[in-house]
């Protein structure tokens, strides 16, 4: 038999890395709501929906006020669409709230008003794609998948692949490599998770990672190639907000949401400078099912 350095890189990264990253998290970790126990399982799918391009510090207040409005998936089942709408608020992209309205009723109907665990049965919610279904199988119900997001992909990138960044994301590429270092045991498997995301987040970030307050520093393939820079492409740059037909979107979902009555077209249409861009604004939205017409005008879905 030969020795550590003989063996697949993967078993070498497996052993050194995540003892690593699962001893720095149960120290260091964020004091987050969803990491507290007994934290519902509705609690974390609605998290996660939240979290979605969206900083923690705006997510809090407004998970906490959704729990306490909406406690079940039943209690949000049934409310409208439209109180959902209007309850996320500035949260971004409020797609996410139709489809978590949807994803409980779905719940409350197919489940019994109980988050399943499987995650074949989470992707068959609206709104759950692979991410999301993995990690509320592993953070609500401690059960052994991999998770990865983007900060994940960004730590794998530098301490196995020696990258400055990941390349273009592949969900069955991305979990292969998560699984390939994934601990046997379901807890410290649940708690590499979360360390992984947590690492990324606040240490190996993407422009200015503090490498010396890293717990897998040692066993980085980056470190040791010399921070070689990120030859790939660049992620695309988002586009400016201000002006935007997503700003017009907002502007035109911010004015149903403080209205309990319905606003006439012209009304909106005075909110916004650029008439062509006002309809096609409205008309995206009609068309997303955020806003429906109404004998005096527009108003948040039923």
């Amino acid at each position: 038999m030969g020795d550590a350095s003989e063996r697949a890189p993967a078993a070498i990264a497996q052993n050194v890395i995540a003892p690593a990253v699962v001893a720095w998290y149960r120290e260091h970790r964020r004091d987050l709501p969803w990491r507290e126990p007994g934290f519902p399982a509705w609690g974390t799918l609605v998290s996660e929906f939240m979290l979605q391009q969206t900083p923690v510090a705006r997510v809090i207040p407004r998970l906490a006020e959704w729990l306490d409005r909406w406690p079940t998936p039943g209690h949000l089942a049934a409310s409208p669409a439209g109180d959902a709408v209007r309850a996320w608020d500035r949260l971004g992209y409020p797609r996410r709230a139709l489809n978590l309205h949807a994803a409980a009723v779905a719940i409350t109907e197919r489940h019994g008003g109980r988050v399943p665990p499987d995650v074949d049965a989470l992707l068959e919610l609206p709104g759950v794609g692979p991410y999301t279904a993995r990690a509320v199988a592993v953070f609500a119900y401690g059960l052994r998948h991999p998770v990865v997001d983007t900060n994940v992909r960004r730590v794998l990138a530098r301490a196995v692949d020696g990258a400055a960044l990941p390349g273009p994301a592949s969900t069955r590429r991305d979990l292969a490599a998560m699984e390939a270092l994934l601990p046997d045991d379901d807890a410290d498997a649940a708690v590499f998770n979360a360390g992984a995301m947590e690492l990324g987040a606040v240490v190996c970030t993407a422009r200015s990672p503090r490498c010396e307050e890293c717990p897998i520093r040692s066993a980085c393939a980056w470190r040791a190639a010399g921070y070689p820079a990120h030859e790939g492409p660049r992620a695309p740059v988002q586009k400016r907000y201000e002006g935007s037909d997503r700003q017009a979107r907002g502007v035109i979902l911010g004015e149903l949401r403080r209205s309990e009555v319905p606003v006439p077209e012209g009304a909106l249409a005075s909110l916004w400078p650029d008439a062509a861009q006002f309809a096609r604004a409205l008309a995206g939205l009609e068309r997303d099912g955020l806003v429906r017409a109404h004998d005096d005008g527009w108003v948040l879905p039923d």
